[in-house]
């Protein structure tokens, strides 16, 4: 089912108050398509972000439904061919978890990774799924780092159970980093909703949606060594038109952390923002949601082209862009089914076809249990790293498309050895001399540049 975005037309003029924004920043050729629906037997209520597999299929989880009604893991084809690798609370007592709530992770080992139930687990490429560990209270994604760990968040766990940063290996050693809530009154900030990202410079950059000066959450660093430094307290502005209770974090070539508030910001109804701040602190709203009941804006992604796209929720959600000097456009209103920004993740995804990807929590009626959805927005076709940081001599899996017949991969000009697995992916080895930047891949049709930059790290 495809529906053309020039829908938004009709509600465009809405808009205008609030962003600058006009007609004709909506008058772009965009296609939506729903991919796949739940129906309960097969998922409901998807959530959290989607990860491309390295058979260049979309994997994400559902909340609830399926064989055992405890949710499941599901993978969707570019076409809408659903499939369901594996569902939870298949056995007595629930070993790997339930009610997944955060969405997949691609791992360095070709494996995706989540969490259930406060469980860490892994699908291997086979379809096997096995826990990591048991017995946390992990409740988010997972953001796996250069040294091969995965990190995230506790939201009630913790010494003062107002969360923590836990660090977790792929054998399953796990440490906790840092406690919130360890200062005054939760000035460090507490209740972290969403997993940290690894910065260009190896240091964890975070939120938390509650505590800070004000109590409404903060933007954090958490340093290799350990030390820890609160970034920016939210509601520090009078009226708390910098926001309050935000998402998590993007970051861009320059080390701009970029994200969202679910509320405060300028304008009657203060229904969030899109900000910016800058390695050296200094903060900005590049965008104050004000408008048709688009609320709670997902956590942004740093798409190919350069600019910010994301989905709010509320009574009228929608698909919109935001570039980095504050330029919003809205790109989709939609009709059947509320975004889902899935406990605060991504509301979308990129494919290495350009395409943008997403699910909803309703389907095509009130009574819908969520759709799989793809939005293209003429964005061209891209490579992606996995890991996108790591030292020379790392080995790299590199998602793609039409890869057989490669005939050349380059790290920031400097080429590398790789080998071509199938026409979705391939390996290489970060070679000496490679500095940070763009790595390159000479494929048959054409030469595809990676997004984001690949980090190389001393």
């Amino acid at each position: 089912m495809k529906v053309l975005g020039w829908s938004v037309l009709l509600r465009g003029v809405l808009f205008v108050a609030a962003g600058g924004c006009s007609l004709a920043c909506s008058a772009q050729a965009q296609t939506f398509t729903t991919l796949a629906t739940f129906d309960y037997t097969n998922g409901a209520f998807p959530q959290g972000t989607l990860a491309q597999g390295l058979d260049g299929n979309f994997y994400g989880t559902t909340k609830w439904g399926g064989a055992y009604s405890s949710g499941e893991i599901f993978s969707v084809t570019s076409d809408g061919e659903l499939a369901i690798p594996y569902s939870f609370c298949s056995s007595p007592g629930c070993p790997t978890g339930l009610a997944p709530m955060a969405g997949l992770t691609l791992g360095a080992d070709g494996s995706l990774y989540g969490t259930a139930n406060g469980n860490v687990f892994r699908l291997t490429p086979d379809g096997t799924l096995t826990t990591v560990y048991d017995g946390g209270s992990a409740s988010g994604a997972l953001t796996q780092g250069s040294n091969g760990s995965f990190y995230g968040t506790t939201d009630f766990g913790g010494t003062n159970s107002r969360g923590d940063i836990f660090e977790v290996t792929p054998d399953g050693s796990y440490k906790v980093l840092y406690n919130f809530c360890s200062q005054e009154e939760c000035a460090d900030g507490s209740i972290p909703f969403t997993p940290p990202i690894q910065g260009s410079d190896g240091n964890l950059y975070g939120t938390t949606y509650y505590g800070g000066s004000k109590g409404v959450g903060v933007i954090y660093q958490l340093k290799a060594s350990g030390q820890y430094k609160v970034l920016y307290s939210f509601c520090s502005q009078p009226g708390c038109f910098d926001g309050e209770y935000p998402r998590s974090l993007v970051q861009d070539a320059s080390g701009n952390l970029f994200g969202t508030t679910t509320s405060g910001g300028r304008g009657s109804a203060a229904m969030g923002t899109v900000y910016k701040i800058t390695p050296s602190r200094q903060y900005s709203v590049l965008y104050n949601f004000d408008i048709f009941d688009a609320e709670a804006p997902s956590t942004p992604i740093l798409a190919s082209d350069g600019n910010l796209y994301g989905t709010t929720g509320g009574g009228n959600p929608i698909i919109f862009e935001v570039t980095p000097e504050g330029v919003f456009t809205l790109l989709y209103q939609f009709s059947n089914g509320r975004a889902s920004t899935g406990n605060g993740q991504q509301g979308l995804f990129q494919g290495t076809d350009g395409i943008l990807y997403g699910t909803t929590v309703d389907g095509d009626s009130i009574d819908g249990d969520g759709n799989v959805f793809s939005f293209s927005n003429n964005l061209s076709p891209l490579v992606e790293t996995v890991p996108t940081r790591g030292k020379v001599g790392t080995r790299v899996i590199i998602l793609g498309n039409n890869l057989t017949g490669s005939s050349g991969v380059a790290f920031n000009g400097v080429a590398a050895e790789f080998t071509v697995k199938s026409d979705t992916f391939m390996t290489a080895t970060v070679p000496t001399g490679a500095t940070t930047g763009t790595v390159s891949v000479v494929t048959p049709s054409g030469t595809l540049e990676s997004n984001p930059q690949f980090v190389v790290a001393k």
